[in-house]
């Protein structure tokens, strides 16, 4: 996409990509994704420190203990009555709702998790860490290191090409040259990735498990400062899921349960954090925007409405939240009033729309990426051929 309006982008050599639907006048389109020339003038090198300003004149950092803690009860009073149906409902059908029951309140328990690590919730970061560990380790059986550690990746970095984890899967691909680069099965799927996506995304929990080892292992990332701790906790969380399913249900009845819970997890969350970024412009590793248009110009947010606020854990506020990271989930919608403005003064392109839409969205965007793969794998044919 080619933000010529915004200021710094004026003057930009074009790469091909999809195109976000929202500028998609046809499927067929191609897009040019904006790179920023050498310089940047001073004005909008300092326009972080001026939004900064009206927020914090606004006081919409300051902690909002009261607010979390009423959050922080939701959520385990949402939990401790799926355990109560799993412990005293003798229903294989009833089991089968809890399970979708059980996977809402271990995802709304994980967005608290995400806002503690962003040093939100308590008021020190000995308080946001043990919030974590609780949460997230305890509470949902996720390494907390594994998590913090990918998502600051994220946000440092998003939707940038080779620094961002969240646009770095084996079987997704998010550009034409990432789907260029698979073969065999990988190459299969990514060439109908758009087919298969809501299939693939039922297998996330077990990803996020599996990497949560792998960390607490140190096999991925920066060595855990406390892998005992976070291996303790993980590891309760897994006998008391586990068992409890089996003593609760039996066996295969467990196994059921877990499928689904874990599917319904996957569906979930992917609903939330793929409507953020997916289909947004995708910046290559050397560009050159400043911190603020980096992160309004790759996210999307999700109309706010009192279910979707709390649907989405408040991550509907996705540009405020990249800017401000460690501003209370309650004070979001205010900040976005201030932060429209703010855009809208400088004719920095700030995107919105509703929930059905930003879906679409989504799935639009990986079609895009799939049918150029499979030009390609056309055109390489007829090269070979000839």
């Amino acid at each position: 996409m080619t933000y010529s309006n915004a200021g710094s982008l004026a003057d930009v050599a074009p790469i091909q990509r999809p195109m976000p639907i929202q500028d998609l006048p046809a499927q067929e389109r191609q897009v040019e994704i904006a790179q920023t020339p050498q310089a940047i003038s001073p004005n909008i090198k300092h326009e972080y420190s001026e939004i900064k300003r009206q927020i914090l004149k606004h006081h919409l950092l300051d902690k909002q203990v009261g607010y979390y803690a009423r959050r922080i009860s939701i959520n385990l009073v949402l939990l401790a009555l799926s355990v109560t149906i799993l412990i005293t409902v003798d229903n294989l059908w009833v089991q089968l709702g809890n399970a979708l029951l059980m996977a809402f309140a271990y995802v709304q328990i994980s967005f608290l998790a995400h806002n503690s690590g962003h040093r939100q919730v308590g008021r020190t970061a000995k308080q946001d860490e043990l919030i974590t560990l609780l949460h997230m380790g305890l509470l949902v059986g996720l390494s907390p290191s594994w998590w913090v550690d990918k998502h600051n990746d994220h946000h440092g970095h998003p939707n940038v090409e080779d620094m961002d984890p969240d646009i770095d899967f084996p079987i997704l691909a998010f550009t034409p040259e990432q789907a260029y680069s698979k073969r065999g099965i990988s190459r299969f799927i990514i060439n109908r990735q758009a087919f298969f996506y809501p299939f693939l995304i039922m297998f996330i929990a077990y990803s996020m498990r599996i990497q949560s080892v792998m960390k607490l292992f140190g096999k991925i990332g920066a060595p855990v400062r406390h892998p005992f701790r976070e291996g303790a906790v993980m590891l309760v969380n897994w006998i008391v899921y586990v068992g409890g399913l089996i003593l609760c249900l039996g066996v295969w009845p467990a196994l059921v349960f877990a499928l689904i819970h874990h599917a319904a997890i996957g569906l979930y969350i992917a609903s939330v954090f793929a409507a953020n970024h997916k289909g947004m412009p995708i910046m290559e590793k050397e560009h050159e925007l400043t911190f603020l248009r980096l992160q309004v110009l790759t996210a999307r947010n999700v109309r706010s409405h009192p279910m979707t606020d709390f649907l989405y854990g408040g991550l509907n506020y996705q540009i405020e939240h990249h800017l401000f990271p460690t501003m209370p989930q309650n004070m979001l919608p205010k900040a976005q009033e201030l932060v429209k403005a703010f855009c809208a003064e400088r004719a920095i392109p700030y995107y919105e729309t509703g929930f059905i839409q930003s879906q679409k969205e989504v799935l639009m965007y990986l079609h895009g990426v799939s049918k150029l793969a499979r030009q390609q794998s056309r055109v390489a044919r007829v090269g070979v051929s000839g």
